[in-house]
């Protein structure tokens, strides 16, 4: 068998093998399930010692690169999880100081879309699992964090049920952005709850008759509401004054 990488010339760090590891993972030469030669080979041919790529595949493994079977030794390459992928993209957008309109403009692109191919493409199985979120709020309305992580299931369910990976991948980390947001306005402005519960019940009818422009229409008036509810957040508290 050829080998799959070649030795490096100065023996570069753990992080650079992980690098070229991963540009392997990502060009699909090594794919999905695909088992990666043992530690001793890999030192051979990076021409490293072991430790060093045990930490190569310490990093892979924590970004849901690599992973091992249950009862295996041996290391095949993984599919991340949608929230490492997202965790990690929202950390990046938070570093860049992102503001609320700029997550208000993705989320008016993203969300009206996703609602919309939901409800053309969307399975019964997908259908439950945005009821039960739409359920689950009004359940635990009265709790923020419960209901806060019942509105991010929704739109997550929502996501799902696009039948569109991208769209799906795209909007995980939005929604942990609009997390601390959501929080503080389900809390601060009385009529949150209310008109979150009702735009859930519109765009999961809509979704469930599949009635596409309709959900997209609901969905849009959603996300208008959520800049709505951000900027009475925002305003100086009359307990204040």
């Amino acid at each position: 068998m050829a080998d799959l990488f070649v030795p490096l010339d100065d023996h570069p760090a753990y992080r650079q093998i992980a690098n070229v590891i991963e540009e392997r993972i990502v060009a699909r030469s090594l794919r999905t399930g695909d088992a990666l030669p043992s530690e001793t080979d890999l030192a051979r041919q990076f021409g490293v010692n072991r430790s060093t790529i045990r930490e190569a595949i310490r990093e892979l493994e924590i970004h849901g690169l690599l992973g091992r079977v249950r009862g295996e030794k041996r290391l095949r390459v993984t599919r991340p999880e949608p929230g490492q992928i997202s965790s990690g993209v929202s950390r990046a957008l938070a570093l860049h100081d992102v503001t609320f309109l700029e997550l208000w403009e993705a989320m008016m692109a993203i969300e009206p879309v996703a609602a919309q191919y939901a409800a053309a493409r969307r399975s019964p199985a997908q259908l439950q699992a945005l009821v039960r979120a739409a359920v689950r709020f009004k359940r635990e309305v009265a709790d923020t964090t419960a209901a806060v992580a019942a509105v991010v299931d929704f739109f997550t369910a929502v996501a799902a049920a696009s039948g569109n990976q991208v769209l799906a991948l795209s909007q995980a980390p939005l929604n942990l952005l609009l997390t601390p947001t959501l929080t503080r306005m389900i809390d601060r402005v009385p009529q949150a709850r209310t008109r979150i519960l009702e735009a859930q019940g519109k765009i999961a009818e809509a979704i469930k008759l599949r009635r596409s422009e309709q959900a997209r229409s609901w969905m849009e008036k959603h996300i208008h509401d959520f800049k709505r509810g951000h900027e009475l957040e925002s305003m100086p508290s009359k307990r204040n004054k």
